[in-house]
Order: structure tokens, then sequence, then C-alpha cells
């Protein structure tokens, strides 16, 4: 075994680390470097002294012995800090709610429901030229429900670049820098040309804001469970008769909240993709009972894919304000 003792006479100290053996080396035999044995001295001038000495005959075999207290003390030392580190405390079983189709309709209809109005404002960041009047802006957003609604897009200095009014079933997009005032009905956007698809684009988006995207009437509705999440693929009659799925939503099920939409078109391809993230409580609504915890959380960063690969859109909600009274002049005029 190894101890370590101290002891000093004066002003001299040292410090000796002896090996106790019940057969001793012979006095005065020679020694060789095996190991670390001996005394360090320390004299008042700072002169450290190490002397070292080993067994004789037998090195070969205390070596090897003297070898494994060494690992016996490393790994004393070394496993208990390691277990320290390997430990983990197991993360918290995640607990997914169970919902029907029926469930998660009402729970839609209700959020659409707690937003009469609303204002908001938000930044703009587009990519690919989805939107061919620039790649970032300021916005203004203006809704009443059901249907009325008020997007205005400025630069960063506060010059206007666009002011979209759609109310019942018109529209009228003005465009001070083009000069251009386009009017027409939301279903049949062909007179604005390439503006028609981009503007369609954002009021999809503002529907995960908004709370617009309900189940009509003669929508069809199926559910698919994926994981910890849920979809909801909802279908509704073509123009040959047929049905033929228009949407589909995820529903992140520790929340029931939807976390992406995807448009179809009526082959089946995706229009686009619309991821909802950062969800923020928001004053001044009823509680929703169905809702967990009854609050109404909104997401406040949307992104939304082109599916034909024109570019994409992030819209950045810095404030909402729901649930508030608006005049006339807010709204704007079709």
């Amino acid at each position: 075994m190894w101890f370590w003792r101290s002891k000093g006479t004066g002003r001299r100290a040292s410090v000796q680390a002896q090996r106790v053996w019940s057969h001793l080396p012979t006095p005065g035999a020679p020694r060789r470097i095996d190991y670390l044995v001996g005394c360090a001295r320390w004299t008042n001038a700072g002169e450290t002294r190490l002397t070292v000495a080993s067994s004789n005959g037998t090195g070969a075999r205390r070596e090897k012995r003297g070898r494994r207290w060494a690992l016996l003390l490393v790994c004393c030392f070394l496993v208990p800090v390691f277990s320290s580190c390997a430990s983990v405390t197991p993360r918290e079983e995640v607990r997914l709610k169970q919902a029907t189709v029926e469930e998660l309709t009402v729970l839609l209809s209700q959020r659409e429901e707690a937003i009469q109005t609303m204002k908001g404002l938000f930044s703009a960041k587009v990519r690919g030229g989805i939107i061919p009047i620039a790649s970032r802006m300021e916005g203004a957003l203006y809704y009443r429900r059901p249907n009325a609604m008020r997007l205005r897009g400025f630069t960063a200095v506060g010059s206007e670049l666009f002011e979209f009014v759609q109310a019942e079933d018109q529209f009228r997009l003005r465009l001070p820098t083009m000069g251009r005032v386009l009017s027409g009905s939301p279903s049949d956007m062909s007179e604005m040309g390439k503006l028609a698809r981009p503007f369609q684009l954002s009021v999809w988006a503002m529907g995960g804001v908004l709370g617009t995207g309900t189940i009509a009437k003669d929508e069809t509705v199926a559910l698919v469970e994926e994981g910890d999440l849920y979809r909801l693929e909802v279908s509704g009659p073509s123009p040959n008769g047929a049905k033929a799925m228009r949407r589909r939503l995820w529903f992140e099920r520790q929340t029931l909240l939807v976390v992406r939409e995807d448009r179809l078109t009526e082959s089946g391809a995706v229009e686009a993709t619309i991821q909802y993230e950062d969800f923020r409580e928001i004053g001044g609504v009823e509680a929703i009972p169905s809702a967990g915890d009854g609050r109404l959380l909104r997401p406040f960063k949307i992104l939304l894919e082109d599916g034909k690969g024109q570019g994409s859109v992030q819209l950045t909600f810095h404030e909402m304000i729901p649930n508030q009274p608006l005049k006339a002049t807010d709204l704007g005029q079709v």
C-alpha cells in the first residue's frame, strides 16, 4: 500500500512517499527507476530534489504489482466522474391528446368565432420573386369577421407599396408605385395577371392567424394519426362533380394546434405549403373550453412555400390586437 507522510525539521520540510512491504529490499542494493518512490525536499533556496528508488532482483514482479495499484487508483477516481456525467435525467413522457374528427372540426370553428376583429403589424421576407414588388416590406392587417380584410404594404422608410381590400365577393388592389388599380372577384383574379397568385397565397397565409380555414358545409373530412401529429384531410366537390381533396391540416397532438397546412389543386398536387410557428397567447378573447387550458394561441411566424417552385414568403407578426372596434376607414373600400 501507499501512504504520504509529511515531516519537517527546522527550516526544511520533506514529503515522503513510502511503500511498505513484508520483505524490504536489501539495504544498500543498487536500485533502478521503476515507478515513483522516495522523497522530495524543498530547501530555503527553492531547490527541488527528487530521489527515486525501486526494488532489487524482484523488480519485475513488484513493478507489475505497482502498476496494478496505480490502475486501481485511476479507476477509483474516474469511474465516479464518468458515472455522474453519463447519468441523464429521463425526459418526462410526452402526453399526446386523443381527438376525433368531430372534436377537431368543432375546435376549428370555435377558434374562428373567437376572433371578431383583428389588427396586426408584421414584416414580410419574399424569396424567388413570388411578389414582384419588393423582397422585404412592413405590413398592416385589418380584419372583420366573416370576410372583410385589408392588407397594406410599406417599404422600410414608410412608402406605400400596395393596398389590398377584400369584402364579400369583391376585391380591389391599388398599386401606387405602378399607378394601377385592379378589382374583381376573389374567385377569379385573372385581371390581376402575375399578381393574382402572390395575393391569393397571402390570403391563405393569413387564414392561420384569423382562423378562417374552417370546414365548409359541403366538405367532408377524414382523420389520420401520424405519431405525434393528426392529419385532417378535407375534401369537397370538384367541377366534374366528384369529390377531391382540397386541404390537409396537421394538428400537434400535445396542443391540438394547426402547425402545417397543404393547399391542393383539383388534380391533387400541392399548390402551397404553410408552416405555422411561434404560437403566443393573445388577450381580449373568451376562453375556448375544448382547447385544453382555454387559451387562444395564434402563430406569430408563418412560412409559405409555393408548390410551383416560384418562391416563398415569411411573415413575422410584431403585434396582434383582437376584438377591438374598427372604423370604416380601417377596412377601406372596394
